[in-house]
């Protein structure tokens, strides 16, 4: 393989989050969200050739137009708070155990809880993403992370690669779950279009659905979302989206394509999807933001899908094909032995150094 030589954008302060676990059908478990993910990245990509870019602070004024004030204010502080309220003496990290669904308030206005407790379900749809004191720092760098690449490319880079911890996708507009906070692709899309960029197209080859970018662009016709991902139908996250009869919303219905896959589901199927996903973009874009999680890859443990390293190169490869520009943002991937090989494997398809 020839040299990658693209940018790759880093943030020390993406190790800052540490999980320690996640709470999943009421059992704790071992997180698999670990900041080791991002140096087995930054390892695997400077062993082949690429330059790494400093993530540069780049001002909140993106996140505010992709998420509300309130979510935004919520993961800044709500770990102090939990501090504060000697919570510390049961659970470390801030965990949610009561959640305002529709369900419960049938309409209702929606309140501030007086308890901490009872803030941290809030803004949080799952107990599988706790808050801790590295959350807020590691998740913002990974938003400037994502900025910052976009920026490059804005500036004349073919690719940019944006090592982006905790993850992104699963955040929406006024929430956050599925591991991720704040969403990285949406700070991208925005970075690109501030700096010029009419239309974007995200392609998002994340082994799971990507909720939050979906909703934050389904009424927008600028932003053309797609996604190939395990079916939510056959009991996978997000479960609740992701399904191919969702195609967008007002000035949005028709900019958005989903391909959900059987689980084992492998490279064949895996790239005919893939495919879809690019002829339906076609030439309606002028710059890509890919949600690159390879967490569909036969080894991970969070998906039943059978991708080969081959598979990732061939996706690259497809999404080069497009012709256009691209902002790759880091999602999924949790087996380590593999998530750096995978990773280049992509971003060498679409560079043309394979």
């Amino acid at each position: 393989m020839a040299k990658l030589g693209l940018p790759v954008v880093w943030s020390d302060d993406v190790l800052r989050h540490v999980p320690k676990a996640e709470i999943w059908i009421g059992v704790p478990t071992p997180g698999t969200e670990l900041p080791e993910r991002a140096t087995v990245l930054r390892s695997a990509l400077v062993r082949a050739g690429a330059r790494l870019v400093e993530a540069r602070p780049l001002g909140d004024e993106l996140l505010a137009r992709v998420h509300t004030p309130e979510l935004l204010a919520h993961l800044e502080g709500v770990y102090g708070q939990w501090v504060d309220g000697g919570y510390l003496e049961y659970q470390d990290r801030v965990v949610p155990y009561v959640f305002p669904t529709p369900a419960m308030l049938e309409g209702l206005p929606m309140r501030r809880p007086t308890a901490t407790h009872a803030r941290a379900g809030q803004f949080c749809y799952d107990t599988m993403t706790l808050v801790g004191p590295g959350t807020w720092p590691a998740a913002r760098a990974a938003a400037h992370a994502a900025a910052t690449a976009a920026d490059l490319v804005a500036a004349g880079e073919r690719a940019a690669y944006a090592i982006c911890r905790p993850p992104g996708h699963h955040a929406t507009r006024s929430g956050f779950g599925g591991s991720c906070y704040l969403n990285n692709a949406a700070v991208a899309v925005l970075a690109l279009q501030r700096a010029g960029v009419a239309r974007v197209a995200v392609v998002d080859v994340d082994a799971h659905h990507g909720n939050g970018t979906q909703s934050i662009f389904y009424d927008r016709a600028d932003v053309l979302y797609t996604s190939v991902h395990v079916d939510p139908g056959e009991g996978w996250f997000p479960h609740y989206a992701g399904f191919a009869d969702e195609t967008g919303a007002g000035a949005g219905e028709g900019a958005n394509r989903n391909v959900p896959l059987a689980p084992g589901t492998g490279d064949e199927g895996w790239l005919a999807g893939v495919r879809q996903l690019v002829e339906f973009i076609g030439d309606r874009a002028d710059a890509v933001v890919l949600s690159l999680g390879v967490d569909a890859a036969k080894d991970d443990p969070e998906s039943p899908l059978q991708v080969t390293e081959d598979g990732y190169g061939r996706t690259g490869e497809l999404v080069r094909e497009l012709g256009l520009p691209v902002v790759a943002v880091h999602e999924g991937g949790y087996h380590l032995p593999t998530l750096g090989s995978l990773t280049v494997a992509t971003l060498a398809g679409i560079t043309g150094t394979r």
